[in-house]
């Protein structure tokens, strides 16, 4: 490809670890990729539109035309990237995680507290930000961090369980939200329930199987949802579920079912006391005790998701099981004979070849009278490039063994008003990551289905309308300016469906649904247009519910308002912008956003990595109003992606830095080290210099420079067959630069064989360097060279290194800064430490949840500390707190 790809919101292939992450398959393991491809970005829709009125393209996007259609490999090929830092070398053995919590919260703590800056609304359509790589004015309204599970009661109360933040509780229909469940181990949400004594379930560990996904802790019961929070005393049972995740919760018979990583568990509904039992697991060997718990493929071998129970029988259970790529294991299965049995006929059109037995979700109407099922195929997503979609299905009989009839198709649901086609795909083309599905209480012939949009019937499956469409940029009504938009572009919900509930607020019944945008409600018997699109979804996402999965964070000075601007790249949600005078946050860039450099002198100078090294520019915060659609010229951002970029020689997330004595002075990470000079003046991927090539196989996973010194961390390979990771040092100006030889089997005090996740150089002294790395030690990791320690310190250039991690958890360690005072802070996967000058001993700054922190950043005085999350937005806390 001659330019960056012009796709946004990657979706990883990838299935579980043991260790608290996910990954994709490795090799010996059930077999299948699948093509995920991102939803495409806003400017292909823009530019198709505009070409058949004006017959223009702008230059960028007739640069994109050159693309040669492998942009789904490449996807798949980076898919399990955020994982494999976390698990590589090697396997995980389960619990890491946990041990890891209990072992940061005896730390002792600083004095300083956090404050979240990013909790206020944050507008995906803000018409500030009408540029040229923005996906504004698509009608996604308010967003956050993606929803993995949806509960919902008729008192008004909504509960919406967040991928990487927690649960949150509503008690107006939706909005004014509170966290509740912030003291649990495990911030990871699988799955919510209900049950009949009105109690609230949460089920840890969201079960996606995308790769920044976490494990959970469990199960836990809130007795009185609609005042108490989670606490570790109501979990069920023991630790038998520690270390899975949870796609459903299903009860019946006096029993509470869990569809998990690990096979399906049964558990008393009445007391919490005792262990959970395993009803069924495939392929026990497999299982964390088993024979083969350390086999690569032992991740895959007992995946289930979901169980139906027989209204009128509640003895009669059919299980759906099955890893999403495929294993001639998958299928449904029952008890026969007091044996669980797959199911090989008299199911109906609902498949009994493992080939065609995914990822599958079960709805039950509240009558009892249907049963329905969606149902994602191994042998279609591995072979099929539009859809991964088998069908949707029902049982009249309102019994799990059927016979089940199929009730609609990608084709049909393409038909049905999608906005897919548009974007050049199908839906169900990520069924194994997008499934939801509801029935109407009052009606068990109204149905709704989510996969990457939302889908409504109302006759039982014989029609279907598209009411909640990915974005409305297909649509011939649309128009950047909302007040010239008319017909079917209304509000819709953010792509990539993943939770739902019906409930009742104030006398009236209203869906819900999640997503990787946060939380939109319309009414259950909405309006519709007469393409099918509903006219009356909300945002709930107000800034009071803040899940913002953030990959990076920048800070500079708002020389327009005074005090700082500040941004960041998110997971699906491209990049926002916060303003000191900002009562709304806005996004001035689509998709993912991944890394993020932005001038301390002036924070509308940015430069916002999307993936793989595809980045663009900005002097004006991207501030537009669409012009650029009429004159290419008055486009406010360029794309200056390194060549690397283009060769598919980057990671996904790959590193962008600014020399810390020169901001004009960038270094880009691929397979090649990249300096530019011209700072974010840069208007061309020409302008930047190969300085060092890192060698075949090889990509960069860190960059960091000061006053001209650059230090390069890379791994190649990175999974774990075969890893290997290594340093190189050398100058902006590309003269002496050289390998560090660093031991391969990662002995005791030196850097270990793992996932080298970032630099931090002493601003006094070039030569004196902090190293952070991934990973478990090998206490937890079966792998050669996983080694010991997260911290490392160089006084020499990086030429010998010192294990300084003393006291440090043993979590994976993702970032690091050094203080004003000389102090270090470091970001892990469940919070951040800091070590006080003269120190070797660490404190726990603040007292965050369990949640991933990917970044740290200093405000342009050094007097404040940004923190990006994985799941709660962007806290800060005074430097001068930390100890």
């Amino acid at each position: 490809m001659s330019a960056p790809t012009r796709k946004r919101r990657w979706l990883a292939i990838c299935a579980i670890t043991a260790s608290g992450v996910l990954v994709t398959t490795p090799a010996g393991a059930a077999s299948g990729r699948g093509h995920a491809p991102f939803g495409t970005r806003a400017l292909h829709q823009l530019a198709a539109q505009r070409q058949q009125s004006t017959g223009m393209l702008s230059p960028s996007v007739a640069e994109d035309d050159d693309d040669d259609g492998n942009e789904a490999d490449e996807i798949a090929e980076g898919a399990d990237q955020y994982a494999e830092a976390r698990t590589s070398p090697g396997v995980v053995a389960p619990g890491a995680y946990g041990a890891a919590w209990s072992s940061l919260a005896d730390l002792p703590s600083t004095k300083g507290s956090w404050r979240n800056i990013t909790d206020l609304p944050y507008n995906s359509d803000d018409p500030r930000y009408r540029d040229i790589d923005s996906n504004s004015s698509g009608g996604s309204g308010n967003v956050t961090g993606r929803m993995a599970a949806i509960a919902a009661d008729d008192d008004g109360y909504v509960y919406a369980g967040s991928a990487g933040g927690g649960v949150w509780r509503s008690g107006r229909g939706g909005g004014h939200w509170k966290p509740i469940s912030d003291r649990l181990p495990s911030q990871s949400t699988g799955a919510l329930a209900l049950d009949g004594a009105g109690r609230l379930w949460l089920g840890t560990g969201e079960a996606t199987t995308n790769a920044d996904a976490y494990l959970g802790s469990g199960v836990y019961v809130l007795s009185d949802p609609h005042h108490g929070t989670f606490s570790t005393r109501s979990r069920v049972g023991g630790d038998e579920l520690e270390s899975t995740t949870i796609h459903e919760l299903r009860f019946g018979g006096g029993k509470v079912w869990a569809a998990t990583s690990e096979g399906v568990w049964s558990h008393s509904t009445k007391t919490l006391k005792g262990s959970w039992k395993l009803e069924f697991a495939p392929n026990p060997d497999y299982l964390p005790d088993g024979s083969l718990a350390h086999d690569p493929a032992a991740p895959y071998k007992n995946i289930t998701n979901d169980i139906a129970i027989d209204p009128k029988d509640p003895g009669k259970v059919v299980l759906a099981v099955g890893w999403r790529s495929g294993d001639d294991y998958n299928g449904f299965y029952t008890k026969v004979h007091g044996t669980w049995t797959r199911i090989t006929s008299g199911l109906g059109d609902l498949p009994a070849d493992a080939d065609d037995v995914g990822s599958v979700t079960f709805a039950r109407s509240a009558d009892g009278s249907r049963y329905y099922a969606i149902d994602e195929s191994p042998e279609q997503l591995n072979s099929n490039p539009d859809s991964g979609l088998e069908g949707i299905y029902v049982s009249k009989s309102g019994a799990p063994t059927g016979p089940w009839t199929k009730i609609a198709d990608y084709k049909g649901l393409a038909a049905s008003g999608s906005a897919l086609t548009g974007a050049g795909y199908m839906p169900g083309v990520q069924a194994w990551y997008n499934q939801f599905l509801t029935v109407d209480p009052g009606d068990p012939d109204h149905v709704y289905a989510g996969l990457e949009e939302v889908y409504e019937s109302k006759d039982g499956g014989s029609t279907w309308s598209t009411v909640g469409p990915y974005w409305n940029f297909n649509f011939p009504c649309w128009s950047i300016d909302p007040a010239k938009q008319s017909g079917d572009c209304n509000q819709t919900t953010h792509s990539d469906q993943h939770g739902v509930a019906i409930g009742r607020y104030h006398g009236k019944s209203f869906v819900y649904v999640g997503n990787d945008g946060g939380v939109y409600k319309r009414p259950v018997n909405g309006s519709q247009d007469a393409s099918g699109h509903a006219t009356d979804w909300t945002s709930l996402n107000d800034g009071t519910i803040d899940t913002l999965q953030y990959y990076s964070v920048g800070i500079g000075k708002d020389l327009d308002h005074g005090g700082v601007s500040v941004t960041g790249g998110l997971q699906d949600n491209g990049q926002s912008v916060l303003r000191s005078n900002d009562t709304v946050m806005g996004s001035n860039f689509g998709g993912d956003g991944g890394d993020t450099l932005t001038d301390p002198a002036n924070g509308c100078n940015i430069a916002e990595e999307y993936v793989y090294l595809a980045i663009q520019v900005t002097q004006n915060c991207a501030v537009n109003d669409g012009g650029w659609l009429t004159d290419p010229s008055k486009a406010t951002s360029y794309g200056v992606a390194p060549p690397d970029n283009a060769t598919g020689e980057a990671r996904f997330i790959a590193p962008l830095a600014a020399d810390a004595k020169n901001s004009s002075t960038w270094i880009a990470g691929g397979r090649h080290i990249w300096v530019q000079t011209h700072g974010y003046a840069i208007r061309s991927g020409s302008e930047w210099k190969s300085v060092y090539d890192l060698g075949e196989g090889h990509t960069a996973t860190a960059v960091a420079a000061s006053g001209g010194k650059v230090y390069a961390a890379w791994c190649g390979p990175c999974n774990n067959q075969g890893f290997t990771r290594g340093i190189a040092v050398g100058n902006a100006d590309g003269t002496g630069w050289h390998d560090i030889a660093l031991p391969a089997t990662g002995a005791d005090g030196t850097v270990p064989n793992r996932y080298l996740s970032g630099f931090a150089v002493d601003p006094k002294n070039a030569d004196h360097v902090y190293l952070t790395v991934s990973g478990f030690s090998r206490q937890w990791t079966e792998g050669p060279g996983a080694g010991v320690g997260h911290l490392f310190e160089s006084k020499d250039g990086g030429t010998t290194w010192k294990d300084v991690s003393a006291n440090f958890p043993d979590v994976p360690a993702d970032s690091a800064v050094v203080t004003p005072n000389g102090g270090l802070a470091v970001a892990t996967d469940l919070g951040v430490v800091y070590r006080a000058p003269g120190r070797s001993t660490w404190q726990r700054v603040g007292s965050l949840p369990a949640v991933a922190v990917l970044q740290l950043k200093l405000s342009p005085d050094g007097r404040t500390l940004y923190a990006a999350t994985h799941g709660r937005g962007i806290y800060t806390v005074p430097v001068s707190s930390c100890g």
